[in-house]
């Protein structure tokens, strides 16, 4: 093995970090954990009778350019699907806006690539995706966090902070947002708050970054406009997924994009992987194609609507006093919050002990803040597990909190 590895690393190589949720899944793989740790769908989610069919049908009909090299922007049916979807939605774009990525974490990634220098500043929110701040970091990317009120990142912080950087001639290259079921508060944005950001962004002319995986999923309420919409200028690009909604293994994703933005993200894609695997783009588009996605999305958002209801009810039933949690309308998560002075890392050892894990929320607030949450995921584990695991994690709280009193 080299010896001075280290030393010829690149500068990128160097801010490249694992993933907190990927290591902590490591530890939390015994059968008698109750994990609310990961982001994971539900495996009694995935089509996979289905899937059986249309990949055999894709083989037959479509084998020899399912099995070669693709167009580095996409399955040209997918992306026709997709637009069309978007455009019953109200988005006013074409297929060449749309580009298929390798999921949308290389779109993140990609941004990244496109977008920052090392030392350059972005905008994220406090809390905010562990995924996107790390792809961000990895090129050198300077997070600005910005607090959350209910509404999602508060629109007065922004602009106060992004007069301030004005000031000092150091404006950040975008403005990364998760408007729907945000990661990791559950907090979905109104359409006021979507439209003062994006007024905002127009002012001082910075791109916004819609991260939306997990818009499809409500179980109640009034779905929002998405920001790509209400913009229709260019000043907002917008990530999207299969990953939640239909099955993760196949790694498909996309962005909307400005054109001039989309040639961007080819070229970049280009030096990355060439092109997202064809195969499973062919599979996705045909299941699309039958009708058969939308039935399968309306069980999955009924199953996961239970199963968040069963979630509230357990933390009414079993949370002690002075510990407070979001209530999402859809996604997969909600986001618990302790009494200030607590710690939610001195409460994850007593909670393994107990058997059940969650991810620290300090992980998602870049300036180090947030100690006293945690993230919480209720669509991998089953209706039954949820209710017991949060009294589990209710009993450690109150040890905690007995701890505390002793001390």
């Amino acid at each position: 093995m080299i010896t001075n590895l280290e030393s010829i690393l690149s500068d990128s190589a160097k801010g490249m970090k694992r993933s907190v949720i990927r290591e902590l899944l490591k530890l939390t793989q015994r059968d008698d954990i109750i994990s609310f740790a990961g982001g994971l769908p539900a495996p009694s989610s995935f089509p996979i009778d289905d899937l059986k069919k249309i990949s055999c049908k894709i083989l037959d009909q479509e084998g020899s350019s399912a099995l070669q090299y693709g167009a580095t922007e996409g399955d040209r049916k997918l992306r026709e699907i997709l637009t069309k979807r978007y455009l019953d939605q109200g988005l006013q774009i074409t297929t060449d806006n749309l580009v298929i990525l390798t999921s949308s974490q290389q779109g993140l990634d990609l941004a990244g690539k496109i977008f920052l220098n090392r030392g350059d500043k972005y905008i994220c929110g406090l809390p905010s995706y562990l995924g996107g701040l790390g792809a961000f970091s990895s090129y050198g990317g300077v997070p600005i966090g910005i607090k959350f009120d209910e509404h999602g990142m508060r629109s007065d912080l922004l602009e106060e902070t992004l007069e301030k950087m004005q000031e000092q001639d150091e404006m950040p290259k975008f403005i990364y947002v998760i408007p729907d079921f945000q990661n990791p508060a559950g907090i979905t944005m109104p359409e006021f708050r979507r439209r003062e950001i994006i007024e905002i962004a127009k002012k001082y002319n910075i791109l916004i970054i819609e991260d939306s995986p997990y818009r499809e999923l409500r179980f109640e309420g009034e779905a929002q406009k998405m920001m790509f919409e209400l913009d229709n200028t260019g000043q907002v690009m917008s990530l999207g997924t299969f990953s939640k909604i239909f099955v993760p293994g196949f790694r498909i994703g996309w962005i909307v994009a400005h054109e001039a933005i989309i040639d961007k993200f080819v070229k970049a894609k280009q030096s990355t992987d060439l092109c997202t695997a064809p195969f499973v783009q062919k599979i996705a588009a045909k299941y699309l194609e039958e009708g058969l996605f939308d039935k399968n999305l309306k069980k999955i958002i009924e199953m996961y609507h239970r199963k968040r209801d069963v979630m509230l009810k357990a933390f009414e039933d079993f949370m002690p006093e002075g510990v407070s949690w979001t209530k999402p309308e859809g996604g997969l998560f909600l986001f618990l919050r302790l009494p200030e002075d607590m710690d939610a890392e001195d409460l994850f050892k007593i909670a393994i002990e107990k058997n059940v894990a969650f991810v620290l929320g300090s992980v998602f607030h870049c300036d180090g803040s947030g100690k006293n949450t945690m993230r919480i995921n209720f669509s991998f584990m089953d209706e039954e597990q949820n209710r017991i695991g949060v009294q589990r994690l209710a009993d450690s709280i109150k040890a905690l909190m007995n701890n505390r009193v002793e001390i």
